[in-house]
């Protein structure tokens, strides 16, 4: 008899975790509130453990469609470079649709209901997988209100531009303004901004925020510049950032939580979605070998500190990247991490005298 899992959310953690299970074992049925949510094609970076994720629930196809960011700096608002990238860590950049569309072809034999979720424990299944973003309905049913999402002060601005110059390629840092600009595999140019904003929480209008966007950064560089007078709101995200509250566990009874409605995060490290494959990935090679209890407590010791560690440190680099004072202190300490790597890149192997 098969295991019959029900998984909330039809997003990245959610198609992961159905597309590695094999469906002799397992009848997996996906419940998704906005099916047709892909989202703009922005840039994911795919860090070594996320591709192996992706491999092991056999959607590898996606890095097939990848660019590696080789070239890029870390630069103040007005352009002035702070640490270069180096060539040798290079960043993999998939597609944020072509990977959904990866993972969806991989999860073809899960069974898709369109509905919203309201009582995930009276969902008849053997195991309920709660893959249901930030303000997920299963964290909230396991630990009442105090398990909400948790309004950041940030607003998150992003969108498609036809290709820059890849000197353009890096983040800008300002006083309580962030900016980047990275490839992307369909011939374009992704961008993101951020800053702290009354905007919103929900509703926001894009246009607005697309104007609000350009007046805050109306100082900075050509390179930035450039690209918010490509932007269009057709092609424009404007969201709040939330992040999950901290979690004692993942696991209650039957019901188990996995990206971001485990660890929401930040997203200045980049590591959010590539989290989410882990967590599917981990969870899937866990229930293949164990009983759904054993799983589950494999699971739970294997993925929640490391998943809770990346969510703090993405704060603590929003805090650092989004500070509004001490900017000075902070840009000249970037830019003496930034000599003192381009001297190390630079040296002459040393000699050995015999």
């Amino acid at each position: 008899m098969r295991t019959r899992v029900a998984v909330v959310g039809g997003g990245i953690a959610g198609l992961a975790l159905a597309a590695g299970l094999d469906p002799e074992r397992f009848d997996v049925t996906i419940h998704e509130e906005r099916p047709d949510r892909a989202g703009l094609g922005t840039a994911l970076a795919m860090w070594p453990a996320a591709q192996r994720a992706l491999r092991r629930v056999g959607a590898h196809g996606a890095l097939e469609e990848v660019v590696i960011l080789t070239s890029g700096a870390l630069r103040t608002l007005d352009g002035r470079t702070l640490v270069t990238l180096p060539e040798s860590a290079g960043t993999t950049l998939v597609s944020r649709t072509r990977l959904l569309a990866h993972l969806d072809a991989r999860a073809a034999a899960a069974t898709r209901v369109t509905g919203r979720v309201e009582d995930p424990a009276g969902l008849d299944a053997d195991l309920v997988v709660g893959a249901d973003g930030a303000h997920s309905a299963v964290r909230r049913a396991l630990g009442g209100t105090d398990h909400g999402a948790r309004l950041t002060p940030y607003l998150a601005v992003r969108g498609l531009v036809p290709p820059q110059p890849a000197a353009a390629i890096g983040e800008y840092w300002g006083a309580g303004r962030l900016f980047g600009i990275t490839p992307v595999p369909d011939e374009a140019t992704n961008w993101f901004c951020a800053y702290r904003s009354d905007l919103g929480p929900r509703g926001i209008d894009v246009a607005a925020a697309l104007d609000d966007a350009r007046d805050r950064v109306a100082d900075a560089c050509p390179a930035v510049r450039a690209v918010l007078a490509a932007a269009s709101p057709e092609r424009t995200l404007a969201q709040r950032i939330w992040t999950a509250p901290p979690l004692g566990s993942l696991v209650r009874g039957r019901v188990v939580l996995i990206g971001d409605a485990a660890h929401a995060m930040a997203p200045n490290l980049g590591r959010g979605a590539g989290e989410s494959l882990v967590d599917a990935a981990v969870l899937a090679d866990a229930l293949s070998r164990l009983p759904v209890p054993d799983a589950l407590r494999h699971y739970e010791t294997t993925r929640r500190l490391p998943g809770q560690g990346v969510r703090v440190a993405s704060d603590v680099m929003a805090r650092v990247a989004l500070a509004r004072r001490g900017t000075r202190a902070r840009d000249a300490a970037l830019g003496l991490v930034g000599t003192a790597l381009s001297r190390s890149r630079h040296a002459a192997p040393a000699s050995h005298s015999s």
